[in-house]
């Protein structure tokens, strides 16, 4: 069984590492909460998705912690480091990062989930290969 207090590494290809975290928290009367914690230079960001109307965060007894998913089928397991690091991408390419980027101020801070899962969702079922119907399972 995964310990959930471990962090992971992700190594970018621009040599940039990161620590990485998924947590899941339930508080009576409000919603629950799924939260993938990144650092890199001892710096974090919070990439937060908050249950709610068509907004759906597993990890109910009967479920695990990790998964996250939209109304428009938008749908990603945030224990999946490929999933991690879509989300890393993204949160670069509009200009945000844990850490020290290129002699600038570090950033940290938290940011909404639900505005990167669209992007994040697209970019890795453009990254897992199809396997046609008819194909026989593997060994």
């Amino acid at each position: 069984m995964r310990n959930e207090r471990r962090l992971r590494q992700l190594v970018v290809p621009d040599g940039f590492r990161y620590e990485w975290r998924v947590r899941h928290r339930c508080s009576a009367g409000e919603p629950c909460t799924e939260a993938l914690d990144l650092w890199r230079d001892g710096v974090a960001l919070r990439v937060v998705f908050r249950g709610g109307d068509g907004r759906v965060v597993s990890g109910g007894a009967y479920t695990h912690s990790g998964r996250v998913s939209d109304e428009h089928g938008h749908s990603v397991n945030l224990h999946e480091p490929g999933v991690v690091r879509a989300f890393v991408d993204e949160v670069r390419r509009r200009g945000g990062e844990a850490g020290d980027v290129d002699g600038r101020e570090p950033a940290a801070g938290e940011v909404d989930g639900w505005e990167l899962l669209p992007a994040v969702a697209v970019s890795r079922a453009a990254a897992t290969p199809e396997v046609p119907p008819d194909c026989p399972p593997g060994p």
